[in-house]
């Protein structure tokens, strides 16, 4: 085989194919039930599903995080944006963020399968000086959220990390050599530069997620964005832009995304009436909170759950 067939666009598409249905037949030996499972190796997590979702998204938290879908389609939106997520694809969530997902192609036969773990920083921070030894590029068009074309090795790399939840005689020495080749091949894909910015010391990308962490601890207070900026060391203006890029929402849009996700969650488990849900998670009109509600979720509070208890 000649250099040039060796890296051949068609090539590459056999091998992250075969890397791929490698990875799904991992999946689904670890994962036999439908679901969000975590796996023994700490961050690691599997998703199966057995059918589409109904029309309705899930809406959910998704933190830092880097996911391989091998099996299956899945459909994501974050604020305004939407992407599909199948077949070899790559999700990278760099900051933690409100999601709204939908499983749109699986069956009993060809479940939905799912791998993902959680971005460390502590990680991360350590390898950037080695992939990046003369420091970053600059990187526009910058996105919350990223679904790209998986290169066959980072794939196989996951599978090595897969494949280590059957081998832990080693005293976790493979665990920790897979756990770099994954955060190595992410650091050197088209969007590694911003992952490493997300843990990069006094970067506007860092600010941003240090204002995201203000707003998850704090988000039944109100607040104003100048106040925020100014917590971070940004202008208002820049502020809201690099905020913006990094969410694809608002502030004020973030903190109403995680409020209402509260609440739908205090009265699915019956902690909570819609009113007193209401109070809990800082809303002051009952008003404003359903008509919020229902732009957010489709249907008001009463039935939003009804349907969801059914």
């Amino acid at each position: 085989m000649n250099k040039w067939s060796e890296h051949s666009p068609g090539h590459k598409q056999e091998q992250a194919r075969e890397e791929t249905a490698r990875l799904a037949r991992l999946i689904d030996l670890h994962m036999t039930r439908d679901g969000t499972s975590a796996a023994r190796i700490p961050g690691l997590y599997f998703n199966r599903y057995s059918q589409p979702e109904p029309s309705d998204y899930m809406h959910t938290m998704y933190w830092p995080t880097i996911g391989i879908a091998a099996q299956g389609k899945k459909i994501i939106r974050i604020g305004e944006e939407t992407a599909e997520y199948f077949g070899a694809q790559l999700l990278v969530i760099p900051v933690a963020l409100p999601v709204a997902i939908r499983t749109v192609q699986a069956s009993p036969f060809e479940p939905f399968l799912g791998v993902g773990i959680y971005l460390d920083p502590d990680k991360i921070a350590a390898l950037v000086p080695k992939v990046y030894p003369d420091g970053l590029p600059i990187m526009e068009n910058r996105s919350a959220a990223y679904v790209l074309e998986a290169e066959p090795a980072l794939i196989a790399s996951m599978s090595r990390l897969v494949a280590c939840l059957d081998d832990f005689d080693d005293n976790g020495l493979l665990l920790s050599l897979a756990e770099d080749e994954v955060f190595i091949r992410l650091l050197r894909s088209p969007i590694g530069v911003y992952v490493a910015e997300t843990v990069l010391s006094g970067s506007s990308i860092q600010r941003v997620a240090k204002a995201i962490d203000w707003l998850r601890n704090h988000f039944t207070e109100s607040f104003k964005i100048a106040e925020l900026a100014d917590m971070v060391h940004l202008s208002e203006s820049s502020f809201r832009e690099h905020f913006k890029s990094v969410t694809a929402v608002s502030p004020l849009q973030y903190q109403k995304a995680l409020r209402l996700q509260e609440a739908r969650r205090l009265m699915l488990s019956g902690e909570r009436d819609a009113i007193t849900a209401c109070r809990l998670v800082g809303y002051v009109s009952d008003s404003q909170f359903s008509r919020d509600y229902s732009r957010f979720f489709g249907s008001p509070p009463s039935r939003d759950i009804a349907k969801w208890r059914q």
